[in-house]
C-alpha cells in the first residue's frame, strides 16, 4: 500500500477507505478482510470474473454435481466495473 494517496472519509453513515498500491504491487486485488478486531475480522471478495465465477458455481452447483452439470453451467464474463454499475455478460 502507498500510504500517502490511501485516504479515509468518515460521515455519519458511512465510511470510505481507499487504497493505492504501491508500484511494485502488481494485478488485481481479490479479496479484503475488516472488523473492530483483529481476531473477528470478515472477509468480502472484489468483483471480478474469477469471483462470480466461483460463486456463481457454487451457488448454482453445489459440490455434490456430476460433471455433465458442470459443463453445462453458463459462461459469465465480467465487462465492466464502476462505482456505481457492473456489466456482466451470461452465455
Amino acid at each position: 500500500l502507498v500510504p500517502p494517496k490511501s485516504n479515509l472519509s468518515i460521515s455519519a453513515h458511512n465510511a470510505v477507505v481507499g487504497l493505492a498500491k504501491a508500484p511494485n504491487s502488481t494485478g488485481p486485488w481479490h479479496k479484503f478482510s475488516f472488523g473492530l478486531d483483529p481476531s473477528a475480522l470478515q472477509e468480502r471478495l472484489f468483483v471480478s470474473e474469477e469471483n462470480i465465477d466461483g460463486f456463481l458455481g457454487t451457488a448454482l452447483c453445489p459440490s455434490s454435481c456430476s460433471q455433465s452439470a458442470l459443463e453445462s453451467q453458463p459462461l459469465i464474463e465480467v465487462l465492466d466495473v464502476s462505482e456505481d454499475r457492473i456489466q456482466i455478460r451470461v452465455e
